[in-house]
């Protein structure tokens, strides 16, 4: 196990709030907190500009924030973000799974949103500023965590297209409950072919809002339909899987190997990637590549594809029963979850909440 809470050049001002949700509010939020619908009390705030760099790092109480009305992230989208979770463990202790990969993921989406790099260390240490003050908003009720949104816009007042000079970091926290309402129960995913989420040489690679907005319509019609969430195709054949728009998806195969899509406009997902060393711990075949639409109809039909699964912070892996598409099914509604997929799922809920050993050193303690 790992302690990323090295000794940082930011020195943070707290300024605790005096209007925080009283003992009763808080127990009754935890008892039914939902997905992103209640906030702590608190949120980090760190400004950077050109001159200046990263400075004035501060946690002040959770509330609106101000903007000019030219500020550029209104106008230009300038505007990445991340999402990851704190648990409480057995002996009180408070831990979050792998805060390094999604800080470096926000480096590589900042790159290609022209903003500035948040360094790995200054990242860890806003979690762990914002877990001091905010500790009691750690559920410790089964599958409940705290949902710690990290996100980065431009903020500076002007209209011009260029790079933004002045920029803010905040981090809000919000407590959390299963992200489906129907638990781990497996679900349909509408295949969108009319909308692409990104294409070859856009920001499908980032972690940015505007690759959620453009999903949003997709994701309309996909409710439409009975679906919870809508897969992508490429924009360029709609032939080739992408990812949800959400979450990345995940195929087993009848000989065991485990197949995810391979694409330069998916997100990289820390779920997947820890989902992947599982399999292959287990000495499972792991396989990134090209998958067709028609390889996953085939296969299903066939039994050659005998579980499908989707995966990401949020949901952590939600199996999948079937795909609908306008003029197509792929497996059944009633379909079961896979053995497979729920044994994933279950080992890596069992390291993130610590209880069984962390023998790959995915967590970091936030409270120490």
């Amino acid at each position: 196990m790992k302690n990323l809470l090295a000794p940082t050049t930011l020195q943070f001002m707290v300024k605790p709030n005096q209007e925080s949700r009283s003992a009763a509010e808080h127990a009754d939020i935890l008892a039914n907190p939902g997905f992103g619908k209640h906030f702590t009390d608190h949120m980090v705030d760190i400004c950077w500009s050109e001159l200046g760099g990263w400075h004035r790092p501060r946690v002040q109480p959770y509330g609106p924030i101000a903007l000019d009305p030219a500020a550029a992230v209104l106008h230009y989208a300038q505007e990445v973000f991340e999402g990851l979770k704190a648990y409480r463990h057995q002996d009180g202790g408070i831990y979050t799974f792998r805060p390094e990969m999604n800080a470096e993921r926000m480096k590589r989406s900042a790159a290609r949103l022209a903003l500035p790099e948040l360094p790995t260390e200054y990242f860890i240490e806003s979690l762990r500023q914002l877990i001091a003050v905010d500790a009691r908003w750690v559920p410790d009720a089964p599958d409940t965590s705290l949902y710690l949104r990290p996100f980065m816009f431009a903020k500076e007042a002007f209209l011009g297209v260029r790079p933004a000079a002045k920029v803010n970091y905040y981090v809000i926290a919000s407590p959390a409950g299963a992200y489906f309402s129907g638990g781990v129960a497996p679900v349909s995913i509408w295949v969108s072919t009319d909308y692409a989420r990104a294409g070859r040489g856009g920001m499908g690679a980032a972690k940015t809002g505007g690759n959620y907005a453009s999903s949003l319509v997709a994701q309309q019609e996909a409710y439409d339909h009975g679906c919870a969430q809508v897969l992508f195709l490429d924009s360029e054949k709609s032939k080739y899987l992408e990812e949800l728009g959400g979450m990345n998806v995940v195929f087993v195969y009848k000989d065991g190997r485990i197949v995810t899509p391979e694409s330069s406009s998916i997100l990289e997902g820390i779920t997947l990637d820890s989902i992947l060393q599982l399999a292959k711990d287990r000495g499972l075949n792991v396989e990134q590549r090209k998958v067709t639409i028609d390889e996953v109809r085939e296969g299903v039909a066939s039994g050659e594809i005998t579980e499908m699964f989707a995966c990401g912070t949020a949901a952590v892996v939600v199996p999948i029963a079937q795909f609908k598409a306008a003029n197509y099914t792929i497996g059944e509604a009633d379909a079961p979850a896979g053995e497979l997929t729920l044994s994933l799922r279950q080992e890596l809920t069992d390291i993130q909440y610590g209880r069984v050993a962390d023998r790959h050193g995915w967590l970091t303690r936030l409270d120490a």
